[in-house]
């Protein structure tokens, strides 16, 4: 089974991941892993960093000819901005300088929390490994397992369907037309707008948004939708609370930072609908086999993918670094004060769709070698394909 760590800080000398159980025999080439790195560098309402880096990720390890070799796959990304960090973040000597304690911690970040359980008399080590510049190692790692998938037919997208006010409609013709060809297409379509989004009109609404919160000293959070097309039936399971599909999807997009929410489907919608207005009916023929008229499960019940598009929405609150503060305290003397501003965005949410699409990723890998087995790319290849044949002879399409 694939797994993977990451390790580095914000603005250490470079952030690093290990990825391993990835089959032998995929083809992977570093542009692949850079695009998505690129991609996650995008966004109307990004903050200076993103002017300072170009992530681009060295190959260490797992990787012969261009493909995987069945043993673990090391990826580094080296922060530029380290050079500016040498003495606040120096690794062994102490600097004979004195380097400001930060004692002040901000609400609805990790400072108060992280500075005493683990002990520190500084929340400096707290920003620096909380921060959400650890997901670029994320987005590398995940980019394998994106690879592997879509070598197998299986597509990973995403967009943006609200920030702040602005608001797209639930139902999108343009949305129902571009799954068609695959959930990439979605993801390519949004990757045309600034804040990753499909409408016109939204969009404006968002970059507006944006521009006036940044005025404003504040920030805007948003939810992303995310996609997975090609996936066939019957992956994941119901037997076991840790085999259900939908659990390790959602604790994988949980864990991205500031996501609070996450959805399948309509899920919180149906919540408050009769069930004859819920459930995905079917419908049978002879011409096209089974499918269904709407798909409101979001692609997965009993916790297994049932063959439809897989629909995840997720909830990114506003990033707590403000450039106007909040009420906070300083936890040396315990006095009230208004709270820091570290360096950040006014607005992730477009590149947290990136890192979402990239979370998933090992998710869907995991459900299908759990399923198929095999340690060479052409063995999952052929077992898939059997699969997939079985299925459509179940229904004679």
């Amino acid at each position: 089974m694939i797994r993977y760590i990451t390790a580095g800080e914000s603005h250490g000398p470079a952030l690093s991941a290990i990825v391993e159980g990835v089959p032998a025999g995929i083809s992977v080439t570093p542009e692949e892993i850079n695009l998505q790195l690129a991609r996650r560098q995008q966004g109307h309402g990004r903050g200076g960093r993103m002017k300072i880096e170009t992530d681009k990720a060295e190959i260490l390890s797992g990787i012969r000819f261009g493909k995987t070799i069945g043993s673990p796959i090391t990826l580094v990304i080296k922060n530029r901005d380290w050079e500016n960090w040498t003495t606040t973040m120096a690794q062994f000597e102490k600097p004979d300088m004195e380097i400001p304690k930060i004692t002040i911690p901000r609400p609805g970040h990790a400072d108060l929390a992280g500075r005493i359980k683990y002990g520190f008399d500084d929340i400096r080590p707290v920003i620096e490994r909380s921060s959400a510049r650890e997901t670029a190692a994320r987005v590398a790692a995940g980019a394998i397992s994106r690879i592997f998938l879509k070598s197998l037919g299986i597509e990973i997208g995403s967009y943006i369907s609200a920030i702040g006010a602005a608001a797209e409609p639930t139902v999108d013709i343009q949305l129902a037309g571009l799954l068609t060809e695959g959930a990439e297409a979605v993801a390519r379509q949004a990757d045309l707008s600034p804040v990753r989004m499909l409408g016109k009109k939204t969009e404006a609404e968002a970059l507006a948004a944006i521009d006036f919160a940044k005025e404003q000293g504040d920030t805007l959070g948003g939810i992303i939708e995310i996609f997975i097309t090609g996936l066939p039936v019957g992956f994941g399971s119901y037997v076991q609370h840790d085999r259900r599909l939908d659990a390790a999807l959602a604790a994988a997009i949980i864990s991205i930072q500031a996501i609070k929410g996450v959805e399948i489907g309509t899920a919180f919608e149906n919540s408050g609908k009769p069930g004859s207005q819920v459930h995905d009916e079917f419908v049978l023929s002879r011409e096209s086999g089974l499918s269904r008229k709407t798909n409101r499960a979001g692609g997965i019940e009993g916790s297994m993918s049932n063959g439809q598009t897989i629909h995840l929405r997720a909830a990114m609150k506003p990033i707590s670094s403000l450039l106007t503060p909040l009420h906070s305290f300083d936890i040396e003397t315990l006095q009230p004060t208004l709270s820091r501003f570290e360096r950040s965005d006014t607005c992730a949410v477009p590149a947290a769709g990136v890192v979402a699409e990239a979370v998933v990723a090992p998710v869907i890998a995991n459900a299908l070698l759990e399923k198929l087995g095999g340690d060479h790319f052409d063995e999952i290849s052929t077992r898939l394909d059997l699969y997939r044949q079985s299925i459509r002879n179940i229904f004679g399409a």
